[in-house]
């Protein structure tokens, strides 16, 4: 799929060749995260006639934080250029907007696996693996490409899982060359949990929940963070550089400084520095 091995770009968000699929096509309820409530395939009030959100400068003041921190790994240019030829949903009939709309999903959760099996495929240490991440990878672009009404009836579940066993075999070669011991906490409740400088080295972080937990300075370095719970997570000082599996939208849900160290598959979110 990409021209090299490890190149994200085509799975960042492009919010330039997309009809603003995220604003219409998703629902969300009035919270701490979304100032109102809005139905799913209606678009949000602060969406433009030009696809662009007119309050994107000052999301987190206006009460959409929750806005922030959502990434379609790029499915919204490829639905709305790809899947559907830049027909716009505006001016196409009601019953392709509904398509687009049902379908935006499914793809966003393809192009995660994407990223997840193009980041996989960096690891030196998964080397053995890396013609079945190849394959598996190639298989899942295929499937993004298909058309609206296969895509709608697309077992992704089915598919994670296929993914999910090649995935956890990289995340044990990878973790096995970080010296000393391998915490094992997958799926664990940290929720809360004091770990200031703690020890998480070529940790098993897979599903762990660590909303609020305290990792001030903690040492992340090699360890697998798929499916992290990170919200409000305070990572200040911490050391994350190797860690994979690692996505933008749950850096951005933890709180971090310009100190936190990290791999160069994400970026530092703007708000870690800025005043909101």
């Amino acid at each position: 799929m990409q021209d090299h091995p490890g190149d994200l770009t085509d799975l960042r968000g492009d919010c330039a060749n997309c009809f603003g699929l995220c604003c219409v096509a998703l629902p969300f309820t009035a919270s701490a995260d979304f100032a109102q409530d809005k139905a799913a395939g209606t678009p949000c009030r602060n969406l433009q006639d030009d696809h662009r959100c007119g309050i994107h400068a000052r999301l987190r003041q206006s009460g959409y934080s929750g806005c922030t921190v959502y990434d379609c790994f790029g499915a919204g240019q490829k639905v709305s250029q790809v899947t559907f030829a830049g027909e716009d949903w505006r001016t196409g009939d009601r019953e392709r907007a509904r398509r687009m709309f049902d379908v935006f999903p499914v793809v966003r959760q393809l192009h995660e696996l994407l990223w997840y099996l193009t980041e996989a495929l960096t690891l030196p240490a998964a080397s053995p693996l890396h013609p079945e991440l190849r394959e598996l990878l190639d298989a899942t672009d295929a499937l993004t490409r298909r058309t609206p009404e296969e895509l709608a009836t697309l077992d992704v579940a089915a598919h994670r899982q296929q993914v999910n066993v090649l995935l956890l075999k990289t995340s044990e070669l990878a973790r096995a060359g970080v010296r000393g011991r391998k915490k094992n906490r997958r799926g664990a409740d940290l929720m809360g949990a004091r770990l200031k400088g703690a020890d998480l080295s070529g940790a098993n972080l897979r599903g762990a929940y660590l909303i609020a937990a305290d990792l001030t300075g903690a040492d992340l370095r090699g360890a697998d963070l798929i499916g992290a719970d990170l919200r409000d997570t305070d990572l200040t000082d911490a050391d994350l550089t190797g860690a994979f599996f690692l996505t933008q939208p749950q850096l951005n849900a933890a709180r971090g400084s310009a100190g936190t160290r990290l791999p160069g598959s994400v970026s530092r979110p703007v708000h870690w520095t800025a005043e909101v």
